[in-house]
């Protein structure tokens, strides 16, 4: 009786679009959504324009990493699904702000923070899915955390917020950091994310509620 040749391991390699990294991945586009748009609101553009840049800022993190890690087409653009929330919470973030005028500047830190977390945590754990070591885990979680932003202050005229607000990118990496390390040292995939999203989440909101920032030169 003829039998099938088991499947090289290569071909066994572990997906990544689970259920847990899909949640985590959508839930942090709507928020970097949010902030993207609200950032482009108070910088007077119009609806088109809020429109695009919370567009970009929610896909442009993701789009990065999965460039990076050669996963092509990114998921961005696999599903409707990122695209769909990406547009919807755009667009309701501005009609919030035609609403209101303005949203309380803590409660979109506090968004920020937990979608920063979320992406440096999720780009960490697809990063490590792939095989790759701590060192471009914690790269790949950082730049997933941060691209969109950086393309957002690009867009809008101004220094990069992640290079100006140093308790910024130096929390997302402490977080994708954390989750490299505990995937590697324990396998326990849902204690690394948790792990690494409070490191992120709580170094980011504390830095902005006392102001902390790394040594600059006094120059």
């Amino acid at each position: 009786m003829k039998t099938t040749a088991p499947a090289p391991a290569a071909l066994h390699r572990p997906a990544v679009s689970t259920r847990l990294f899909d949640a985590v991945d959508i839930v942090a586009t709507g928020l970097f959504a949010v902030e993207g748009a609200a950032a482009a609101a108070h910088a007077g553009l119009d609806l088109l324009g809020v429109l695009v840049v919370g567009f970009i800022v929610a896909l442009a993190g993701g789009i990065l990493r999965d460039v990076l890690l050669g996963d092509l087409p990114p998921a961005a653009f696999s599903s409707r699904t990122r695209i769909i929330v990406a547009l919807g919470a755009s667009l309701l973030t501005f009609g919030v702000l035609a609403a209101i005028d303005e949203i309380p500047a803590l409660a979109l830190a506090t968004a920020d923070a937990v979608g920063l977390a979320l992406f440096a945590v999720g780009g960490a754990e697809k990063a490590a899915s792939r095989g790759a070591n701590l060192w471009v885990v914690a790269a790949l979680g950082t730049m997933t955390a941060t691209g969109g932003g950086l393309v957002r202050d690009v867009l809008l005229n101004r220094i990069p917020f992640v290079l100006s607000q140093s308790v910024y990118g130096a929390a997302a990496l402490a977080g994708a950091l954390t989750t490299g390390m505990l995937l590697r040292w324990t396998r326990a995939r849902g204690l690394a994310l948790l792990a690494g999203f409070l490191v992120a989440f709580l170094l980011r909101l504390l830095a902005v509620v006392f102001d902390w920032q790394l040594p600059r030169l006094g120059i």
